[in-house]
């Protein structure tokens, strides 16, 4: 059964894994009437994304997408502008690091593919998608962070000793910066920019068992951000709603 529309686009990156918050991001924004790209780096797994939102009623489009690809970005730019404008943007896209590594030790191989998809990758979308954000009476971007790039989460922060990967940590940090700079120079425009963190959620096998908690509570909070009414928070960080320190 189709599911009715409210005529805006969302895109939503990093959505191929069944278990992830992007996917989970996808359908709660496609339940909210939101004509909503899915993109994976896999063709593939945005396809079988997509198909089981459509068998569902929902608008759902796939399409590939890798951030850390320039002609990728440019690409799914083309495909979205046939659609009209862009209204959400969510940068979910990233790539974890070792639980447990050290500042001094760690692979900076492997910190530079944590940059490369999750700052990196978010700025050169965000900076791709912004003409076709700007057609929109109200867009928004959510950046997905975490609490591991805080200087202030107790539990999950940079100085928490918590066991987050350095590479992926300082990483979201830098994404939280970005987060700032670009609302700081949207100020003056419709335009809300904000990162939020979705918690320790159960992307994984076993996450649950540990004590975190439903994909679909974390996904709340990033779904919350990108449906933010007229003169909301631009350039916070936030969990579920509630502002986070930086």
């Amino acid at each position: 059964m189709a599911h009715f529309s409210n005529g805006l686009t969302a895109l939503v990156t990093g959505a191929g894994r069944a278990e992830g918050i992007g996917f989970e991001v996808c359908r709660q924004l496609c339940a909210k009437g939101y004509r909503v790209f899915l993109t994976a780096r896999s063709p593939d797994s945005a396809r079988m994304r997509a198909g089981e939102l459509t068998a569902e009623g929902f608008d759902a489009r796939p399409l590939a997408l890798d951030v850390s690809s320039a002609d990728s970005v440019a690409a799914a730019v083309r495909v979205v502008a046939e659609a009209g404008c862009l209204d959400i943007l969510v940068n979910n896209a990233a790539t974890t690091s070792a639980y447990g590594e050290k500042a001094s030790t760690a692979d900076l191989g492997a910190a530079h593919s944590a940059f490369e998809s999750i700052i990196f990758g978010a700025w050169r979308t965000f900076q791709a998608f912004l003409p076709l954000l700007r057609l929109s009476p109200a867009a928004r971007v959510v950046n997905v962070s975490s609490g591991a790039g805080s200087h202030g989460d107790p539990v999950f922060g940079l100085t928490s000793g918590n066991g987050m990967g350095p590479g992926y940590a300082v990483a979201k940090a830098a994404l939280n910066a970005l987060t700032a700079a670009a609302a700081y120079e949207l100020k003056d425009t419709p335009i809300l920019v904000n990162a939020v963190c979705p918690g320790f959620t159960a992307t994984f096998p076993g996450g649950e068992a540990m004590g975190a908690r439903p994909v679909r509570d974390g996904a709340a909070g990033v779904v919350w951000a990108a449906t933010l009414s007229a003169g909301g928070p631009s350039g916070g960080f936030f969990r579920d709603g509630a502002p986070l320190p930086w």
